[in-house]
């Protein structure tokens, strides 16, 4: 009882818990007797025995710690140790065995649950590739590995490599046959893997347009018996022949494919007798076509066979069975859900974030897609049989109407209705177009800005800008969005000349709809007007962007960088515009002027002659070419350039004397004579003609010399009076404004009127000349005497372009591109095009 203790109430009843086995006490091993004894003694010099059990460090001692030389303290010697040996025996630790313990463990076993006592494992075997199963299975995968790189470089596009792939399949998969037949193993030939491996081949042949390949490996497929389901690949075979227009063939192999097809594909059925109608369409066999499209009709209709049905009829003239089969047009479920399960509702929140997810998903696209390719198809249809349903095609119009107000497609009714009016306007008939536009100014907002759009076309075309303008306005009223209204608006206001508002129109359409091309060209034609070339040229640059081969384009670049004085970006733009139109004479000739501004003549030359081959009758273009063959002292090409604008304007005196100076330079004095002659009886007061004939019969000694000399003063007296005249009343004109601006200071003079040039001016008399006529001759010098020898004007008197032969220059010819340039009358053409909606 000395060991029992009552514990009283003011005893620590949780005492005790933090004590801990002394045996464990190292700070205290150097008081410690028995393990200071130890290492004094042979004892603790013993080398320490190896574990016998687990779950000790000692096997055979009964010692309390892990150091093995340690005697057990006296309060760990009351029981034995874990894990020792007792009676030699060894008693079960545990039953987990998979922690490496074991009941049957003996004497002098190591504590080794990992086995790592018995050094690494051996390497695994690696498994023998020079066995046949081994091979095959190699070339297996990399046939496989092939056809699927095959149909990955497809689906990129790349249709070479494609073709590559599948071509190696081929040759892998012949490999891979001749190894199994060495091995024995023929009867194991996986026909699958031979089946997509020729499949494949053929796909790519066909889309590599080699179409021979492709049908000589369908026909290996088809011809081989061990293949289920080959007879499908029959359809592809005859795609391929009517693609090659041999249809004939494609009929029989269509036919020779539904015969191998089960009543059980009805879909793939369906699809093939299709196939067969069209090709019967493109033989022109209206009737058998018509036959296989009743039968999908009556089957499984759909929307592009009763599309197809309608064109047979309307080739054949079959008015009744047209409206028939517009009726089953329209009558066509296209098994599409209602648009108003995407209508959110309001008080349901978890409703709305699901409709908000489903509202343009791919299920939903392809309903728009489906929805309206079958509008399309009723649209198409309707114009197409309405003048043809029906005595006129109004009535036409009006039947095709009714039927789609009682159908599900009732929203169509208004825009038929604006195609009667379009239908119009193909036919001339404006009246009866604005009539029938008219009627929709009643109608909803859509229909009513759509018609009003139209209007506003319709009388902006017709120069009527006032009720352009109006129907401008109540087109923007029904739709302030509606890109159309809102050009045709800028385009009433640009031709008034406000081209600051014109352009906020045209602004406004872009921001409603940033594709809209006929904005931002009219944009860009409304700051070139305004002299704001950089913005101007950034519009068409965007322009050009959308529009890679518009020529319109083109041209206004090029005309912007001549405006911006860079020759050589105009050049370029001009460079890229012929290869879109390479016939254009007017292209053409605004390049030999660039290139003639910047002194290059031979290429200038070659540009302009190339505009004179399309277009021979551009009298600028004319005279360039032949005051270049002056210049270059090739005379007589030049006649040929003069003569032609002599049959271009015959009035011009200038040109046929031209002529007659080109017959003189070359030394042809006897031509150049009886042209002189011709010149003087059509124009009998012209000065130069008289002077050159009085000149030409002196140095020939002819007798009509006195003749003509005297002709020669009558017209130079009666020049003279004529100058006289027109000074005087020159005179009494402005002492008239004069006295006029004196006598009121609030009235302004009129500004004096240029009189009109006489003979003393230009040199010409006044028969046949005109202001643009007169530019050749104006800057005349005076004529030299009589007596003077023909050879009085040298060569260094001669200008860039042509020189007269007595000396007097040629202003260079300016061509009808300059004066497109500077007129803009390019871009007072195309404002306002292509403004009708879609």
């Amino acid at each position: 009882m000395e060991h029992v203790h009552l514990a009283a109430e003011e005893d620590d009843l949780y005492s005790g818990y933090n004590d801990y086995n002394p045996t464990f006490d190292s700070e205290e091993l150097d008081n410690d007797a028995g393990f200071q004894q130890a290492v004094r003694t042979s004892h603790g010099r013993r080398p320490p025995m190896t574990a016998k059990f687990p779950g000790t460090a000692i096997g055979g001692r009964a010692l309390g710690t892990s150091f093995g030389s340690r005697m057990p303290m006296a309060s760990s010697m009351g029981r034995p140790m874990t894990g020792a040996v007792q009676d030699g025996a060894a008693r079960p630790m545990t039953a987990v065995r998979a922690a490496g313990y074991s009941s049957a463990m003996t004497r002098g076993s190591t504590f080794d649950p990992l086995g790592q006592s018995k050094g690494p494992a051996p390497p695994l075997e690696g498994k023998s590739e020079d066995t046949p199963d081994e091979k095959v299975k190699i070339l297996e995968k990399k046939v496989n590995d092939l056809i699927e790189e095959s149909c990955l470089a497809h689906g990129h596009g790349d249709l070479q490599l494609s073709l590559d792939r599948a071509k190696e399949a081929g040759r892998k998969e012949r490999a891979l046959v001749r190894q199994r037949e060495q091995s024995g193993n023929a009867d194991h030939i996986n026909l699958d893997l031979t089946y997509s491996v020729l499949f494949n081949l053929a796909t790519q042949y066909a889309n590599n347009d080699m179409y021979a390949e492709a049908l000589n490996t369908y026909q290996v497929i088809v011809k081989n018996k061990m293949f289920s389901n080959a007879g499908r690949l029959k359809v592809n075979m005859a795609n391929i022949h009517f693609k090659q227009k041999n249809y004939p063939k494609a009929i029989k192999l269509y036919r020779m494919a539904l015969d191998q097809i089960s009543n059980s594909h009805k879909e793939m059925r369906i699809k093939i007798m299709q196939n067969i109608g069209v090709v019967f369409i493109r033989m022109g066999q209206y009737s058998d076509a018509i036959t296989s499209f009743e039968h999908i009709m009556s089957e499984c209709p759909n929307i592009k066979t009763g599309f197809n049905l309608i064109l047979c009829y309307y080739a054949i003239g079959d008015r009744e069975r047209m409206k028939k089969a517009f009726q089953k047009l329209i009558c066509v479920p296209l098994g599409i859900d209602e648009e108003d399960k995407y209508i959110p509702p309001n008080d349901d929140t978890h409703a709305n974030l699901v409709i908000e997810a489903i509202k343009n998903d791919k299920l939903h696209q392809m309903e728009r897609e489906r929805k309206a390719l079958a509008e399309k198809f009723i649209m198409t249809s309707a114009k197409l049989i309405a003048p043809a349903i029906e005595a006129t095609f109004a009535a036409g119009f009006d039947w095709c109407v009714d039927m789609v107000k009682s159908s599900q497609y009732v929203e169509l009714a208004n825009d038929l209705e604006i195609n009667k009016a379009i239908t119009y306007l193909r036919q001339r008939d404006f009246n009866q177009a604005v009539e029938t536009l008219k009627t929709f100014e009643k109608k909803d907002s859509r229909v009513k800005s759509a018609a009003a759009t139209n209007l506003s076309f319709l009388y902006f075309l017709e120069k009527d800008y006032d009720q352009a303008d109006r129907y401008a306005d109540l087109a923007m009223t029904a739709d302030r969005y509606n890109p159309a209204a809102l050009i045709n608006k800028g385009n009433t206001v640009f031709v008034k000349k406000d081209y600051e508002k014109a352009a906020e129109f045209y602004k406004e359409a872009l921001r409603n709809d940033s594709s809209c091309t006929e904005a931002l060209y009219n944009l860009g034609l409304t700051y070139k007007r305004l002299g704001r070339l950089e913005e101007s040229l950034d519009c068409f640059l965007k322009l050009h962007a959308i529009l890679r081969n518009s020529a319109q384009v083109m041209w206004q670049l090029a005309n912007l960088f001549e405006m911006l004085e860079d020759p050589h970006q105009a050049i370029e733009w001009l460079m890229q515009l012929i290869t879109v139109t390479p016939t254009d004479p007017q292209v053409l000739a605004k390049l030999g002027e660039l290139y003639d501004s910047e002194g290059d003549k031979s290429q200038a030359f070659q540009y302009y002659q190339e505009s004179f081959r399309y277009f021979p009758s551009n009298i600028d273009v004319i005279e360039w070419l032949g005051a270049y063959y002056i210049d270059t002292q090739f005379c007589e090409k030049a006649i040929q350039y003069f003569e032609r604008a002599t049959l271009i304007q015959p009035t011009q005196v200038k040109w046929q004397l031209m002529v007659a100076s080109c017959y003189r330079r070359s030394g042809n004095y006897q031509k150049a004579l009886e042209t002189y002659k011709d010149i003087h009886r059509k124009f009998p007061e012209n000065v130069e003609c008289l002077r050159f004939l009085v000149r030409l019969c002196t140095d020939m000694g002819m007798k009509e010399v006195q003749d003509y000399a005297t002709k020669l003063k009558k017209v130079e007296k009666m020049k003279e009076i004529r100058e006289q005249r027109v000074k005087s009343a020159r005179e009494g004109s402005a002492r008239g404004t004069r006295r006029e601006g004196s006598a009121s200071s609030v009235c302004t003079p009129d500004p004096v009127r240029h009189p009109p040039k006489k003979d003393s001016d230009s040199g010409h008399s006044s028969h046949g000349t005109s202001a643009k006529g007169e530019r050749l001759s104006a800057k005349m010098r005076a004529l030299p005497g009589s007596n003077e020898p023909y050879e009085a004007s040298s060569q260094r008197d001669i200008d860039a372009s042509y020189v007269d032969p007595l000396g007097a220059p040629m202003e260079r010819p300016k061509t009808a591109a300059k004066k497109r340039n500077e007129e803009d009358e390019f871009a007072d053409e195309e404002l306002g095009d292509d403004l009708l909606p879609e």
